[in-house]
């Protein structure tokens, strides 16, 4: 019970920073035309750029928006570090001196470099200029890019994910020395620990590994995990749905993997045994591909576009009552997206369970595969090729 109260206890601290953050507006966020992050969503047009702006990474950190009696944009949450390495070197400010603006009108300066903030990139102005000149295309002429080392908001979110995973199952690991049986919220977690294990790790990767690679296996599962929990909360999270992060999980699957490999995983890779050789060399190169370039992006793209996905397909049932509040009425239009959004929500839940388990359960195929030990045994005939048991041909068979 103590676990579990200390528990509720960290997540009501952290509800409560998050929900009575600083509320932090500009006077610049008066009904501008140009405002494309917290602004009112009614056309479709709004929705559209809604929702791409929702799935996207973000500066700061923003609960809601509203607009105040005398007109101007409020925005609730709280800014977080922009760290950038710049031409004279490393830059610091807090996102907030942004005011929210997204399409390069708000100057930033700081010392002596002036900054602008475009479609969630931060670019740095050339020596003179005072404002960003775009193109036709939208593009900034007289700016470019720097290098962004910023907490944003995916970044947060992985950090305080990361710390409540540590916290949990530091305090799992402790009960297991004192205890057989855990108490508290850590028999939620022993059954899920024990699934990833019994489940996923041992039939995959084998008896004889099994347990070098668990760790990581728990890792990736807990974390995709409870990502794609808190991204389905009014949060606003979507680290899952970010390629970066995506990429990177299927990276350390990939270096895994590689790194484990055995002689006879490198073997029958590089060198098929059993088919002729005019053919091996094409083989190699087919298996080369899937190992360091069709795997990994399988995982990464899998997880990304699911989680993607589904975000674009619940707000997109939420902007019903905007869309479709003159023909259904507010009432008819309300009640539609409630029930429509509610139902797929219900799916999204278990869809995040689901990528968690499909993208371990591959990492543990893929590991499994490069440190299985094949068996030498069976006979050859003169050519090299493999004679097949009875008994295997049997099995095959049946």
């Amino acid at each position: 019970m103590k676990v579990a109260q200390k528990t509720i206890q960290f997540l009501t601290i952290v509800a409560i920073a998050l929900f009575t953050a600083v509320s932090f507006a500009s006077g610049s966020d008066k009904k501008q035309d140009h405002d494309t992050d917290g602004g009112r969503v009614n056309t479709k047009a709004e929705v559209d750029a809604y929702i791409l702006h929702h799935i996207k990474d973000s500066h700061d950190f923003s609960l809601f928006s509203y607009t105040s009696d005398s007109g101007e944009r409020k925005h609730v949450g709280f800014p977080l570090p922009v760290i950038l390495w710049t031409s004279e070197g490393l830059v610091t400010f807090m996102s907030s001196e942004f005011h929210h603006n997204d399409d390069g009108h708000v100057i930033v300066e700081k010392k002596g470099l002036k900054f602008a903030k475009i479609h969630s990139k931060i670019y740095e102005l050339d020596k003179g200029a005072s404002t960003v000149v775009f193109d036709e295309n939208h593009h900034a002429e007289n700016a470019h890019k720097v290098l962004d080392f910023s907490i944003t908001k995916s970044a947060f979110g992985i950090l305080l994910i990361g710390l409540l995973l540590l916290f949990w199952f530091s305090r799992l690991a402790k009960q297991y020395k004192t205890k057989n049986v855990p108490t508290g919220f850590a028999r939620v977690l022993e059954p899920l620990v024990l699934y990833v294990r019994d489940e996923i790790a041992r039939p995959n990767i084998g008896d004889k590994h099994y347990r070098r690679f668990t760790g990581y296996l728990l890792t990736v599962f807990f974390f995709i995990w409870v990502l794609n929990l808190v991204g389905l909360t009014p949060f606003g999270f979507n680290v899952t749905g970010q390629l970066a992060v995506t990429a990177c999980l299927a990276i350390f699957t990939l270096v895994i993997y590689t790194v484990s490999g055995n002689k006879d995983y490198w073997m029958h890779m590089l060198w098929m045994p059993g088919v002729p050789v005019l053919i091996r060399p094409v083989l190699a190169i087919i298996e080369l591909a899937g190992a360091l370039i069709i795997k990994p992006f399988s995982l990464l793209v899998r997880l990304f576009a699911n989680i993607s996905a589904g975000h674009i397909v619940v707000m997109s049932l939420i902007a019903i009552m905007f869309t479709l509040k003159e023909s259904l009425g507010v009432v008819g239009a309300t009640g539609l997206s409630f029930v429509l959004s509610f139902f797929i929500l219900l799916i999204e839940v278990l869809v995040a369970f689901l990528q968690a388990y499909i993208f371990t359960m591959l990492s543990a195929l893929f590991i499994g595969m490069a440190v299985a030990e094949h068996d030498h045994d069976h006979k050859h005939d003169k050519k090299g090729h493999e004679i097949p048991d009875s008994e295997d041909v049997r099995g095959n068979f049946i």
